[in-house]
């Protein structure tokens, strides 16, 4: 038994913070930005706290697919910036769709929280507990940075991703591997706010409630790491570039996507990349790239994806999926 999504959806936030937005607010420019990150734009949400872009994620899919909430029992809700420290953003989700005998709770990788909550629920669909699973990558990231540190605001946008993970004999999840080395946790974090740096007027005065990301360790490891697990996946199920029809990996730098893909030699056109218009929502960049995919027709029924990410904790991995839903006609 495979646990495979039978529906997806996504949601981008309207307003768009482009490059060219960014010249007049800090000292950067449009060249020096793409060249190093691949980004043009970004979206951003505004008023829009993460359970509304996940819920919005939701209504697309439910339009798409005719789901029906009350047949769901869990929702994993994958994601970096909770609406609170506590509840869980799924149980918000949950009481906002109609979601009335599923279970929920949020899953925390950085930008790998939705290739660690796929794998999550197909554990859960394997050892049959569950056959109803709502997966989200939902981020509302802008709301942690600071648009006077030009190393973050460049890179960063809003949306969320939403996948109906179900029973299937022949398609869905085939294998996943997950890293951690919190070794790495002093490159990105953000430092205040939690249990050990409590909130208090001193760190709002010191902006600890921000991103911070030291870039030039970050890339090196991001780099190594998702090349590294994405080629292991491959090797461990006897696959290469070839059997691959498209990778889609965390829209983070286009560098490390190109990285990515050359190490596990497939060409440029099996590639998604999102990255250059809507920058990187974190957890949300991966179901974003297979609900946008999916719409653009990419996706054929028995498709090999090989999903792979990289976060703060650092948290890594890679997941090889057979694809399901028919090609949109």
């Amino acid at each position: 038994m495979k646990a495979s999504i039978t529906a997806i959806g996504h949601y981008l936030p309207k307003k768009i913070l482009s490059n060219a937005d960014l010249e007049k607010m800090i000292d950067t420019t449009d060249e020096w930005i793409f060249t190093r990150s691949g980004i043009k734009e970004r979206r951003i949400a505004e008023d829009s706290c993460t359970s509304e872009l996940a819920i919005n994620a939701f209504n697309d899919m439910q339009k798409k697919f005719n789901v029906d909430p009350s047949d769901v029992e869990l929702i994993i809700l994958g994601t970096l910036s909770p609406d609170y420290v506590f509840p869980a953003t799924a149980c918000v989700v949950q009481d906002a769709i109609g979601a009335k005998k599923a279970a929920a709770f949020d899953l925390m990788a950085a930008c790998s929280s939705f290739v660690y909550s796929l794998e999550v629920a197909a554990k859960f669909i394997e050892t049959k507990k569950y056959k109803k699973i709502l997966v989200f990558g939902s981020d509302n990231t802008t709301a942690f940075i600071n648009f006077e540190d030009r190393g973050t605001c460049i890179l960063f946008g809003d949306g969320a991703g939403c996948a109906l993970v179900e029973p299937s004999e022949e398609y869905g999840l085939i294998d996943s591997i997950l890293y951690a080395d919190g070794a790495g946790i002093k490159h990105l974090l953000i430092p205040g706010g939690g249990s050990k740096i409590k909130a208090s007027s001193e760190t709002i005065n010191k902006k600890l409630h921000y991103f911070f990301q030291d870039g030039q360790a970050l890339f090196k490891e991001a780099v190594k790491g998702m090349a590294n697990v994405s080629l292991e996946i491959l090797e461990k199920n006897k696959l290469t570039g070839d059997d691959i029809k498209w990778l889609i990996p965390h829209q983070a730098n286009i560098r490390i996507i190109d990285a990515t893909a050359k190490k596990c030699n497939i060409p440029d056109e099996r590639v998604m990349k999102t990255i250059k218009y809507f920058g990187n929502s974190c957890a949300g960049t991966i179901p974003i790239c297979l609900s946008t995919g999916y719409e653009e027709g990419l996706f054929n029924t028995g498709d090999m994806l090989l999903l792979t990410a990289f976060g703060g904790g650092f948290a890594w991995g890679a997941n090889l999926l057979k694809w399901e839903i028919p090609k949109v006609k």
